[in-house]
């Protein structure tokens, strides 16, 4: 800085005056011409403009720079009509190109990105617009880039911010979610309910399986018991000589109720037996052990 305010700068700055001088700030460009030609971009830093010769035909940003897209209606390709609106992200790489390419860069942008988006909506239904609006939104990106090419600009990101179908859109589709929400709780419901059945079902198997079980076991222990006590009492009244009559009295006691079981019985055979005879007892005994 101090070389350019030497004194042959500070001349030449007399000589042209301040409309000669030119400070170009980090991050912005302008383009000189000379006499209506296009002659050369300034760099950051002081620079000279001959009075009368050159004039600054533009002063833009190299930074990157928001173009906000205000919503558009678009239609899908189910015929649905839905309301779009997007954010790009774009930066000026060669400011020669935009300015002698294009008249008006901004309005250009904005009619080439709705032109894209509704381009782009048609090719979708509408449940589609929800499920790939990344995809959308990668698409439209590489599109936009290629056709802001020659403008020497770089489109560096595309989002689509809101897709707004139109309220009676909006409505059936309120009602179809809820519709399916109340199917899928019934579904549930039901589900439940057999469940429930199921368990009970098999509650109630299981449960005479077990009955029938237990009762077969115990008429096995009965009939074991039964075995077992008519050999003990066999085996009693064959070693002691006291057995005949300790059998008389057991028998005296019991008869009265055998009897009554007997006469109540559907079906089968009755055995007679001589309360007073030990022997004929004896031998029915040993013939229900063999049985």
């Amino acid at each position: 800085m101090e070389g350019l305010l030497s004194i042959p700068a500070l001349l030449v700055i007399a000589i042209l005056g301040a409309s000669g001088v030119k400070v170009t700030s980090g991050g912005r460009s302008l383009l000189v011409e000379r006499l209506g030609r296009y002659d050369r971009q300034l760099q950051p830093g002081l620079s000279f403009v001959l009075p009368g010769l050159e004039r600054v035909v533009s002063n833009q940003s190299l930074k990157e720079r928001v173009l906000d897209i205000a919503p558009q209606k678009c239609i899908t390709r189910d015929n649905v009509s839905i309301t779009v609106d997007a954010v790009v992200y774009w930066q000026l790489l060669e400011h020669a190109k935009a300015h002698y390419a294009v008249d008006d860069l901004q309005a250009a942008m904005v009619n080439l990105v709705l032109t894209q988006i509704r381009a782009e909506m048609g090719k979708l239904d509408l449940d589609q617009t929800f499920t790939t609006r990344q995809d959308v939104n990668e698409m439209l990106l590489r599109e936009l880039d290629q056709a802001t090419d020659p403008w020497g600009v770089k489109v560096t990101r595309v989002e689509l911010r809101d897709i707004m179908p139109s309220p009676g859109v909006q409505q059936a589709m309120e009602m179809q979610m809820s519709a399916e929400r109340e199917k899928r709780a019934a579904v549930l419901r039901s589900e439940g309910l057999r469940e429930a059945e199921v368990n009970a079902a098999r509650g109630r198997a299981e449960a005479v399986l077990l009955d029938a079980e237990a009762q077969a076991q115990q008429q096995e222990m009965l009939a074991k018991a039964r075995a077992l006590a008519a050999g003990e009492l066999a085996r009693l009244i064959d070693s002691s000589p006291s057995g005949s009559e300790a059998l008389r009295l057991l028998l005296a006691r019991d008869w009265i109720t055998m009897g009554e079981e007997l006469s109540n019985a559907k079906g089968g055979s009755v055995l007679m037996v001589d309360p007073q005879s030990p022997a004929s007892l004896l031998t029915a005994l040993r013939g229900l052990q063999k049985g």
